[in-house]
């Protein structure tokens, strides 16, 4: 999280550094020169007003003309020595003096307080760039302790939810022991609401490990040549008991023969988690709509479908970690959170992105990849 910033700020430093050195060098050479003309002029005034003055021998200001003429020499080097050692070290001392603000500022950059930095006017720049890096930072923060709370709650929303299809599964395999004489009937039904709880408590379980396998920071993805539409029309298939449990009509508007040069099963990952949030989301005795269109540069694939208008809040983090729609604990449709999330993240590893749009009860997302 930190290292980005850490660079930005680096490279600007050396930039702000060479500005900063340069604009001292040529304040030192002109203060030096200044400090020069004004020596040798406040000389030449002395000088000029000792021999054109005409003097008795017994004024004061006579007196100590004269013990200065004679010493002129020592007056000299001591105005150069002192003056150019001032100068040398009041410039001397002004990267240090500049270093210590950044030091300072570096650490109250960390701090959780909402102050902002305040620099001197040279460092006004590096000031800026300070500034947002700390306003930068504690949004990362806030978004990381938020993501991995919704995580924390989650799991424990899972735990929770484990117990349900675990008792009825216990429950129903011990009747079916204990009862000999139950009827064949009731025995199919037992075994039909036993399979569904066990099913039930596999997409939990899968749930768990979604959560722990969430990493693709790292991932290296393996190109290939594939078909789009063959992988849509695959992906249609396999998704039919699901589409017929809620009577969706999915429609699958494409040429028949878009390739397209991509990870394939991360590709395949993308289209499956978004084809079955549309699944999930649709009104029954619907349509979902899938289409792909493919020009010079890119290619736009669009899945949507009928249902409750998606508030334009909950529309901004649909692509959060761990963010869920249906905050229902018991929800069977509601996943770990992690669908759209992951889906963001391939997407955006293929250099490619992706978005949602929800009014008039019509749900779609876009994803937009370049043609390679």
């Amino acid at each position: 999280m930190y290292g980005g910033w850490a660079t930005k700020l680096n490279k600007k430093g050396k930039t702000i550094s060479r500005k900063l050195r340069n604009n001292l060098v040529l304040k030192l050479v002109f203060s030096l020169i200044i400090y020069t003309v004004l020596g040798i002029g406040a000389f030449f005034i002395a000088v000029n007003l000792y021999d054109t003055r005409i003097w008795f021998g017994q004024e004061l200001l006579y007196r100590i003309a004269q013990w200065f003429k004679l010493r002129i020499e020592l007056f000299a080097m001591a105005y150069v020595m002192v003056g150019y050692t001032a100068i040398f070290l009041y410039f001397w001392n002004r990267p240090f003096s500049y270093l210590q603000e950044v030091a300072d500022a570096a650490e109250q950059m960390y701090q959780s307080d909402s102050a902002l930095i305040e620099l001197s006017e040279p460092l006004k720049e590096l000031q800026f760039s300070m500034n947002n890096t700390k306003i930068s930072l504690h949004e990362n923060e806030r978004i990381a302790k938020e993501a991995e709370q919704r995580k924390n709650d989650l799991v424990v929303y899972l735990a929770h939810d484990l117990k349900t299809p675990l008792t009825s599964v216990i429950g129903y395999l011990t009747l079916l022991r204990d009862e000999n004489r139950i009827s064949e009937e009731l025995r199919q039904k037992y075994m039909s609401i036993s399979l569904d709880k066990a099913e039930r408590l596999e997409d939990l379980i899968n749930e768990f490990f979604e959560i722990t396998r969430f990493n693709l920071s790292n991932i290296t993805l393996e190109y290939s040549r594939v078909n789009l539409t063959r992988m849509l029309e695959q992906l249609i298939f396999e998704f039919k008991p699901m589409l017929m449990n809620k009577n969706l009509n999915c429609m699958l508007k494409a040429a028949s023969d878009i390739m397209m040069r991509c990870d394939a099963d991360k590709m395949q990952r993308v289209l499956d988690n978004l084809l079955r949030n549309a699944v999930f989301y649709s009104f029954e005795n619907s349509a979902v709509e899938i289409s792909a269109v493919q020009n010079e540069i890119e290619i736009k694939l669009r899945i949507s479908n009928h249902g409750n208008t998606i508030p334009k809040e909950k529309l901004e983090r649909i692509f959060e970690q761990f963010y869920r729609l249906d905050t229902a604990r018991g929800s069977k449709n509601g996943g770990a959170g992690l669908g759209l999330a992951i889906a963001k993240e391939i997407v955006e590893l293929h250099k490619g992105r992706i978005t949602a749009r929800s009014e008039n009860e019509l749900i779609e997302f876009e994803v937009v990849l370049p043609v390679l």
